[in-house]
């Protein structure tokens, strides 16, 4: 695979800790057996650009990238952006702002940022800021910089080190790095300091692994800060304003020396991967609407596992509905793109309603007790293809004109082969354009039997018929729930809440309002051949 990785200027030109992290990943992807051809902003033309559009293109710094090459990457099928700083503000830097949010005229770059691949961040505070003032999705944070492992391994040299001096500052001519104010801090706390800087990368390490404390008062946000990690790494202890240190937001932050190291090393593998296999991920026009009502505490997992789908969504929804078990939960804290926080419990339907608002060919839905298989929305996108319909986890096959004393299909049952049901639950996915059916008609009841209504109004309107894709006992990777038997039978089920026999006189009673509308489920039709 070819990269041609653009930024400002390379690690040859200048020692600087997003030229150092640049070169760490240029050395990985090489190492890998990719052509990397790296070229600075200034030397890009638009043409080049142009002739090379099915390349990957890397992003790093571009403060002196054209506004023509900049149009011109992003007609590029496939180019991230690399973000070390907060290029996407007038100021470059967002501390200066309530919050962190500027006003819309200091924003700069919006396109750019948006049309991109993925943008990657720091930590999760830079991800977060980033994701707040542009209002984009593609967003993906590394958790960590890029050291190289010989950097890392020496660190790990001089992480026990005694240490022999108090506190230093570090001299820096670059006035956001805070000099001035570390010395003032130090001064007015009477704190005794030296000041250190070197040319020299391994001499600076040695030199900073002699003191017990480094002072650090930066007058900007940090993404992550190398120096303040660094220091950490060798055991120093950190003075600093922690508002402003990318890496204070990272759960690792709170480690130091060798087990800081090690985590760090891992971290940064994992960064590499994400890098190189963001260009073969395989994404699809699809949005995932989770539901959280009592069972807040498997929402990590579900998002864990849609995460890691052979297949990927564009984008993560959760639609909450009110209920106290999840009124203190932090939804902010979740790997998504949005979250719909409900004062109400608008039942099964509200999620079907957010599901209008999205901007994707297919719309996936999960009960919030289903984990997918890794290959389910694979499974899903092959059976569109064969047998175009709604899809669902858990088909329905009625008997009657009922719902009780139905026959089941999916992944309760096995089905090898994609079987025509009834209606499905637990799991679906559809081609968005069909949810307009889903309102056509008034509900027999908002208590119950979306599922129901869906296929019925989805048959009548539409002629779509339902499906529930294979669910093979040799490959549970395609199913669309692994631990529904664990998961699904809590006392928070909605059917152990609720009276079983109001449950299924209210499902009963859908049934029949659908049959009654026109709806002829697979039974009927048979004895109509």
């Amino acid at each position: 695979m070819k990269y041609i990785f653009v930024a400002d200027l390379f690690r040859d030109q200048i020692l600087g800790g997003a030229e150092c992290a640049d070169n760490t990943l240029i050395d990985y992807l090489r190492s890998k057996g990719h052509a990397v051809e790296c070229i600075t902003c200034l030397q890009i033309t638009a043409e080049h650009i142009k002739s090379n559009k099915e390349t990957n293109f890397i992003v790093g710094n571009f403060v002196s990238l054209a506004d023509d090459k900049k149009e011109a990457l992003s007609e590029v099928e496939n180019y991230i952006i690399y973000e070390h700083d907060h290029k996407y503000l007038k100021t470059r830097d967002p501390s200066v702002f309530p919050n962190f949010i500027a006003p819309p005229d200091q924003i700069v770059n919006k396109e750019f940022y948006k049309n991109a691949k993925a943008v990657f961040c720091l930590s999760a505070i830079h991800k977060k800021v980033l994701k707040d003032n542009l209002k984009i999705n593609n967003v993906k944070n590394i958790a960590t910089s890029l050291w190289s492992d010989d950097k890392l391994d020496y660190i790990k040299t001089l992480a026990n080190s005694p240490k022999t001096k108090k506190h230093c500052i570090v001299q820096s001519a670059n006035p956001i790095k805070g000099t001035k104010e570390a010395i003032a801090f130090c001064e007015s706390k009477n704190i005794e300091y030296d000041l250190i800087s070197t040319s020299h990368e391994k001499g600076f390490l040695k030199v900073l692994s002699e003191y017990e404390t480094l002072v650090f008062v930066p007058k900007v946000l940090e993404t992550l800060s190398r120096l303040v990690v660094e220091a950490k790494m060798l055991n120093c202890n950190v003075i600093t304003k922690g508002a402003l240190i990318g890496a204070a937001s990272e759960p690792w932050f709170d480690l130091g020396g060798e087990e800081l190291i090690n985590k760090i090393v891992d971290t940064k593998n994992n960064a590499l991967k994400m890098f190189e296999e963001i260009f073969q991920e395989n994404i699809e026009d699809i949005t995932v609407i989770l539901t959280c009502y009592r069972r807040a505490e498997y929402l990590t997992k579900q998002i864990e596992h849609i995460r890691n789908q052979t297949t990927k969504p564009k984008e993560i929804w959760i639609w909450v509905n009110d209920h106290v078990d999840n009124r203190g939960v932090d939804f902010t804290t979740f790997d998504v793109d949005r979250v719909f926080r409900n004062d109400h419990n608008w039942k099964f339907y509200g999620r079907f309603a957010a599901a209008l608002l999205a901007d994707t060919e297919y719309v996936a839905f999960f009960d919030d007790d289903t984990l997918p298989g890794s290959r389910w929305f694979e499974n899903c996108m092959d059976t569109m293809e064969e047998s175009p319909g709604i899809l669902g986890g858990a088909g329905v096959l009625l008997k009657e004109d009922r719902y009780f004393g139905h026959q089941r299909v999916g992944w309760s049952s096995e089905n090898e082969e994609t079987t025509e049901v009834d209606l499905v639950g637990h799991a679906w996915f559809f081609r968005r354009e069909w949810l307009p059916y889903l309102w056509t008609e008034k509900p027999f009841t908002w208590d119950n039997g979306e599922d129901i209504q869906f296929s019925y109004t989805a048959q009548k309107y539409g002629n779509i018929k339902t499906y529930c894709p294979p669910h093979p006992a040799s490959d549970r990777a395609l199913f669309s729930s692994l631990q529904g038997y664990q998961l699904g039978i809590d006392e928070k089920a909605e059917s152990r809440v609720r009276n079983h026999e109001i449950f299924y006189k209210q499902r009963d009673g859908c049934v029949k309002n659908a049959i009654d509308g026109g709806w002829k489920p697979i039974y009927m039709r048979e004895k109509d051949v």
